[in-house]
């Protein structure tokens, strides 16, 4: 299995943004789809976006389109969520998680990093 570990969560203005990292370790991280996920308080966890293996193809939650993007480096074993535009809304744990197929879905993702906290004030 891959280990992440997330970084780059803080407290921003609405309007503002963060870029979040995920980095990789233990496993061949192009073998990976990777996803993001968020989980707001007194709320599920939700996907909010991903990436296949080589980074071709990118799919978002309909809230997040067009002010998220999320990317990946192969060669540094990460992978990054821009966050622009960001919404009181936005606010969350944000969690990295990997895939050996591109799916929305929990079940899919096998490891877990352990959260960033994401706060947008308004």
């Amino acid at each position: 299995q891959v280990q992440l570990v997330e970084s780059g969560g803080g407290l921003v203005q609405a309007g503002g943004s963060l870029r979040l990292l995920c980095a990789a370790s233990g496993s061949t991280f192009s073998s990976y789809c990777m996803g993001w996920f968020r989980q707001a308080p007194g709320k599920e966890r939700e996907f909010v976006a991903v990436i296949t293996w080589s980074g071709g193809i990118t799919d978002y939650t309909d809230s997040v389109e067009g002010r998220f993007f999320i990317s990946r480096d192969n060669a540094k074993n990460t992978v990054y969520l821009q966050m622009d535009s960001l919404k009181p809304e936005d606010t969350a744990v944000y969690y990295c998680a990997a895939s050996s197929t591109r799916s929305y879905r929990e079940a899919d993702f096998g490891s877990w990093g352990q959260g960033t906290q994401v706060t947008v004030s308004s």
